[in-house]
């Protein structure tokens, strides 16, 4: 006859004590737990392999039309194909981020993951940074499929390595502010589709609504101004014009972007741009594209030039103020752009925290609790 045997329970002592989530390091090892799985889930899936690869043939594309075209006729060439990788680079992450990161929080409580998540050891803020640190890092892989054409470009000369060492690090910051945004608005915003849409939006407000923005508000601040007219004494002999100031006036409607020119502040191009030193050449003019993006941003902080004939030689030639000059007396404006994209993720982020923190005290109609 046999005999059934009961196993030996465990003893109570004798089972392994759950990970201690106390102290610095707990934090950060429960933080760790959270940005795996949040790579884990992004990494596992095809389209993602798919779209990097996308990316980097239409990136290379655009960079082996740009190389064939410039050939011959840009003499930095190493410079212009690194601006335009970088600008690509950008682009691209401000397309694809808003997509996975807009409905990061929504979608795990749509489908039944979140309320798991939350009855865990992992705080609120531990869940939130997490994602925004996951969907950070996933969304990097957009900028190491790109170099490989950063290394030609250096290869093809003229290129500057202090563009590349302030370049690369502010590409890499305005990628986390994309993720932390648009984790942030899923954690505020129920619907996905919604957070997604309106994660868009703001990415389309500081790329494009700042440049409209700055245009109509260039008309709309333009002002009607009387002005003393000049007319050229031309000598025969010589060849020489000569400036003469009239005592006739007329009145002329003028633009006034100096009034304005801020609201291109939180441009991320411009922010790139202007964050940049630029180079000048011979005639003191920036003989890069960051350069030049840079000058024509700070000349918008002039106000409108009054021409009369002090800005003339004798012999006719213009004698204005350089480019150069123009750049130096103006005001760097890309730590102030970075400072509002920073703060708004940061308000992002701390919003998401306390709309996911357990146990709730209020939900919104509809709220899904497990």
């Amino acid at each position: 006859m046999s005999r059934t045997e009961t196993p030996p329970v465990a003893d109570e002592a004798s089972r392994p004590a759950p990970p201690d989530a106390s102290g610095a390091l707990g934090w950060l090892r429960l933080l760790g737990v959270v940005v795996g799985l949040e790579l884990a889930q992004r990494v596992r899936s095809v389209a993602w392999y798919v779209l990097l690869g996308v990316v980097a043939i239409v990136v290379g594309g655009v960079i082996t039309v740009l190389f064939l075209s410039l050939q011959g006729y840009q003499r930095d060439l190493g410079g212009a194909i690194f601006a335009m990788t970088i600008f690509l680079v950008m682009l691209v992450t401000s397309l694809v981020t808003p997509a996975p990161s807009g409905n990061a929080i929504n979608g795990d409580r749509d489908g039944g993951t979140l309320a798991s998540t939350q009855v865990t050891q992992v705080t609120a803020s531990q869940l939130v940074l997490g994602k925004v640190l996951g969907s950070w890092i996933a969304s990097l892989g957009f900028l190491a499929v790109c170099t490989p054409f950063m290394l030609a470009s250096a290869m093809l000369g003229g290129l500057r390595w202090e563009a590349v060492l302030v370049a690369i690090p502010i590409v890499v910051l305005e990628i986390g502010v994309i993720s932390a945004i648009g984790v942030g608005l899923s954690g505020l915003i129920r619907r996905p589709v919604l957070s997604t849409v309106v994660s868009y939006l703001v990415v389309a407000l500081f790329s494009v609504g700042t440049l409209i923005g700055f245009g109509v508000a260039t008309i709309a601040f333009q002002t009607e101004e009387e002005r003393q007219e000049i007319s050229w004494d031309y000598d025969e002999q010589t060849g020489n014009a000569t400036c003469v100031e009239t005592d006739r006036t007329y009145t002329t409607v003028v633009a006034r972007p100096d009034r304005v020119w801020w609201m291109l502040a939180a441009n991320p191009y411009v922010i790139l741009a202007d964050a940049i030193p630029p180079h000048f050449g011979g005639d003191s003019y920036p003989d890069d594209v960051f350069g030049q993006i840079g000058l024509g941003v700070r000349g918008l902080q002039e106000p409108p030039h009054v021409e009369s004939c002090a800005d003339y030689d004798p012999m006719g030639g213009y004698q204005g103020d350089s480019p150069r000059e123009i750049y130096e007396r103006t005001v760097p404006s890309w730590f102030v752009g970075l400072g509002i994209h920073v703060a708004l993720a940061a308000a992002a982020v701390w919003g998401a925290i306390a709309a996911v923190r357990a146990p709730a005290r209020r939900l919104a109609p509809g709220s899904r609790i497990a």
